[in-house]
């Protein structure tokens, strides 16, 4: 009986012992064992794991990728724009055993470096790389990040920069500059449409000068897209060609009326100077006459 108890017994405390040695690690883990505090060699991979009690211990690390938040960032861009701007780093660890032993808390270190690391790369780029060149930027801040993360056994995965806020004053001037761009674009295209649209013009008519059918026919079609909007009034343009054309068959219709004969030339009339000076001489001659015509009557009744 007094068997029985001790073999129960040891058996308790065999079990109870299993359960203390015993460990489990997860599919995305590692496990480093530490005995007497020093680390073993060799990692304890995902599974069942046996420790000795009160000797070893076991610290087990993850290796999902970590997505690390940076809080934004105040700077001043190298042409002097104050922004504000926040990123992302992704990271894994890639050595288990640097990332507990060579740094105290890898996600702080890694949060540290990520700040600086952003601030120094907002002072060396301009507002305009901020904007549109996020992605030469992004590599840049990669790299600053990633060269004391080799040394933790951290691998950069990826750094993207999420957000940068401007002033509301640049904003404006952002903005206008924006309107008068497009403003200037409408004006290009504008006025290439009218230089397009005049030349099309000119070719135009050319072509109805070379057919006068042609203008004879756009009239029409004027007329038809005119009376088609139900319009009250119709205004008829008179083509200058049609009237022309009446000019140079009346002028040709002249000459066959008067029988082939030319106009009669009017006479020509004397010069103003003439005309003012023959009536001063008949005058002045008048008067003799008379007294001549007076004497022969005398001389003829004597």
């Amino acid at each position: 009986m007094v068997f029985f108890e001790i073999l129960g017994g040891l058996v308790a405390l065999g079990g109870l012992g299993l359960a203390m040695s015993a460990r489990v690690i997860k599919q995305f883990e590692q496990g480093l064992v530490f005995r007497f505090g020093k680390l073993q060699e060799g990692v304890r991979g995902p599974g069942l794991t046996m420790l000795i009690p009160g000797v070893d211990q076991l610290r087990k690390v993850n290796l999902q990728i970590v997505t690390l938040p940076v809080p934004a960032q105040d700077g001043i861009t190298r042409d002097n724009v104050t922004v504000r701007v926040d990123a992302v780093v992704y990271f894994k660890v890639q050595d288990a055993a640097k990332a507990v032993i060579n740094v105290e808390d890898y996600r702080f270190a890694m949060l540290q470096v990520a700040q600086t690391s952003l601030r120094s790369i907002i002072g060396k780029s301009e507002l305009d790389d901020l904007l549109s060149n996020r992605e030469r930027l992004n590599q840049g801040l990669e790299l600053m990040i990633d060269t004391p993360a080799l040394e933790w056994g951290i691998d950069i995965d990826r750094v993207e920069i999420k957000d940068v806020a401007l002033p509301e004053s640049m904003k404006r001037s952002m903005s206008r500059q924006a309107e008068a761009e497009r403003e200037r674009r409408a004006r290009i295209i504008t006025a290439d449409g009218e230089l397009q649209a005049s030349k099309k013009l000119s070719e135009a008519a050319g072509t109805m000068e070379e057919t006068p059918g042609a203008l004879q026919l756009r009239l029409l079609q004027t007329i038809v897209e005119v009376a088609a909007e139900k319009n009250s009034t119709l205004v008829l343009p008179f083509p200058v060609e049609l009237l022309r054309f009446l000019e140079k068959n009346t002028n040709s219709e002249l000459p066959a009326k008067s029988g082939g004969e030319k106009p009669a030339v009017a006479a020509e009339e004397p010069p103003k100077e003439l005309a003012d000076e023959r009536p001063k001489e008949l005058a002045d001659e008048r008067p003799k006459e008379l007294a001549d015509e007076q004497l022969k009557e005398l001389k003829e009744q004597a």
